[in-house]
């Protein structure tokens, strides 16, 4: 290798330091869509579990632990097999919910609310729990949808390394694509392991987003939405 592609190497891994050092434990969100790699669905999910496995031993390993223990020596891949197949197992495509709609035969126009949503995400920076709830409400443009869908949706775009101001809109917009209407409204209201378990460790705070469209950015539409979640 070169002098000068050592010095552009380590140039690169000063400054990828120096931003996550700037970072630290602030949340920064600056990505509407999920960062994904071209290639992130090159490999199968067996290969992922796989190499996952791999990779989390040798973390155990690092951290000092005997992984011949009858308690840790399967870990890895559990791990493996949790990543992929469960607590992230929104970023594949393929596990996206498959939703019907139905004719507004009732000729239901007012307001339909699914409120306390159980969410479980992960924060993309610490890989720790995101727990919470979501509450969406939306106004039919003539189809409505089977309400376990709501929670489909809002669980399939938790499933995935998460900020929360990213999770509210992706349910958002998403159901605004669905239901063909911008007539749709998203808070979401969660703790933060991150914030409850490390750094700081304060367990009583609640971190509450909100995602308005169409009508529900009137303020009396708006506050109907949310004197319903106070029932």
């Amino acid at each position: 290798m070169s002098s000068e592609s050592t010095m552009d190497n380590f140039l690169n891994v000063q400054l990828d330091k120096i931003t996550a050092d700037q970072i630290g434990d602030d949340h920064i969100y600056n990505n509407p869509d999920t960062p994904l790699r071209d290639d992130a669905f090159a490999l199968s999910n067996n290969a992922k579990k796989k190499k996952i496995a791999v990779h989390f031993k040798k973390i155990m390993e690092t951290l000092g632990l005997d992984l011949s223990d009858d308690s840790l020596k399967g870990t890895p891949e559990r791990v493996a097999k949790m990543y992929v197949e469960e607590i992230f197992s929104g970023l594949d495509p393929k596990n996206k919910p498959k939703v019907a709609l139905f004719e507004n035969k009732y000729q239901y126009n007012q307001m339909l609310v699914e409120k306390d949503i159980t969410l479980y995400s992960n924060c993309e920076h610490h890989f720790v729990p995101i727990i919470g709830k979501a509450h969406i409400a939306y106004i039919s443009n003539g189809k409505v949808i089977g309400l376990s869908k709501l929670n489909r949706i809002a669980q399939y775009f938790a499933k995935r390394p998460q900020v929360q101001e990213r999770l509210t809109n992706q349910i958002g917009k998403e159901l605004q694509s669905i239901l063909n209407t911008l007539d749709v409204a998203v808070i979401v209201d969660a703790s933060h392991l991150c914030v409850s378990s490390r750094g700081i460790k304060d367990d009583s705070s609640q971190t509450v987003t909100s995602f308005y469209g169409g009508r529900f950015n009137n303020s009396e539409t708006k506050n109907e939405f949310i004197s319903y979640l106070n029932l």
